[in-house]
């Protein structure tokens, strides 16, 4: 049994198909999603988002800046501020930019505020999780 899954940012459709499994960063932690699911829409954070096809192929990997989940029994739609398929990440540009905002955190006189620099080290930090499960994975 599968269930439809939906992954849309700002700047297209990332993924439809069908998935036994959708795994998604929700905003009070991990959730997993199986076919009939009750009902449920919550707020996503920075995170991967996996999606198990089942039959033994491998499981699709994504990474969200946030975003919005609805399930629904039969489909699951995800709603991301931005996303990228955690393969196309970019480890130098993630660990560069967790490096700018740990010095923004240090040195409060910086030019970038507070709330800014914890977004950007979360969201760093996020895809640098994603990276290295990806890499556990291959």
């Amino acid at each position: 049994m599968t269930i439809h899954v939906d992954i849309v940012s700002a700047e297209g459709q990332m993924f439809s198909g069908q998935g036994e499994m959708i795994y998604a960063p929700a905003a009070m932690g991990e959730i997993g999603i199986a076919p009939r699911h009750a009902p449920l829409v919550t707020q996503l954070k920075p995170g991967e988002v996996r999606v198990d096809p089942g039959d033994g192929k491998p499981h699709e990997h994504f990474y969200v800046s946030g975003g919005m989940i609805e399930v629904q029994p039969f489909k699951v739609t995800i709603l991301a501020d931005t996303g990228i398929r955690a393969a196309d990440l970019d480890e130098a540009a993630a660990q560069e930019a967790k490096r700018r905002a740990e010095d923004a955190l240090a040195n409060r006189s910086a030019d970038m505020d507070l709330a800014k620099a914890q977004v950007e080290l979360s969201e760093a930090m996020a895809q640098l999780r994603a990276i290295e499960r990806l890499r556990k994975t291959r």
